[in-house]
């Protein structure tokens, strides 16, 4: 997605580690309009599937994942990293380990909100190693849902996420590769999706 990309190259700092700094309009100050440009454009890669439900998780996944919503007209559910006396009754749990943050998270979904009727667009900002992927996928399945497809803003190509959940078969598709980026050089080379 050329808008994305552009937004990128202009706005994104790379850090030392791998790290893509893009709090100025993706995941910590939001722009609207990118992200309504970004739902329309999952709307249109997964028109043919029957999603009744978009999962995320928490926080920076939220608001691409209800921009999105708008276009499908299905509500959004999205995993916890905490027990909340909000959740009541049963939950679905799996254990997954942040790239951003380097700690682990169980992350929780009310069973109430997903079963095995329900056919899951799975939407989220960054796909690095793949393990928070690994996580929502592990959650629907466990649930009896179906993952339809998975809709990610910036897969980072030079790390093993999208290989390994390509190799799961799943139906993903990135609106920006990022198929090398230079902390020296702020240089940042994108690829096509795969």
């Amino acid at each position: 997605m050329k808008l994305l990309e552009d937004m990128i190259r202009e706005k994104g700092v790379v850090k030392p580690g791998n790290v893509l700094k893009v709090d100025s309009f993706l995941n910590h100050q939001m722009d609207i309009n990118l992200f309504n440009e970004m739902g329309k454009e999952f709307k249109r890669i997964f028109a043919d599937k029957p999603i009744n439900k978009i999962l995320t998780i928490e926080a920076s996944g939220i608001g691409i994942a209800c921009i999105a919503a708008q276009y499908f007209n299905v509500p959004v559910v999205f995993a916890k990293k905490a027990q909340s006396i909000n959740i009541d009754g049963d939950v679905y749990s799996t254990s997954i380990t942040s790239f951003t943050h380097k700690r682990e998270y169980q992350v929780i979904v009310s069973r109430k909100y997903l079963s095995p009727e329900d056919h899951v667009l799975i939407i989220d900002d960054f796909l690095a190693n793949g393990c928070a992927l690994q996580g929502l996928i592990d959650i629907v399945n466990t649930s009896g849902a179906t993952v339809e497809g998975i809709g990610i803003a910036v897969e980072k190509g030079f790390q093993d996420g999208g290989t390994l959940i390509r190799s799961m078969k799943q139906n993903l598709h990135s609106l920006a590769i990022v198929k090398s980026m230079n902390p020296e050089t702020g240089e940042i080379e994108f690829a096509e999706d795969k």
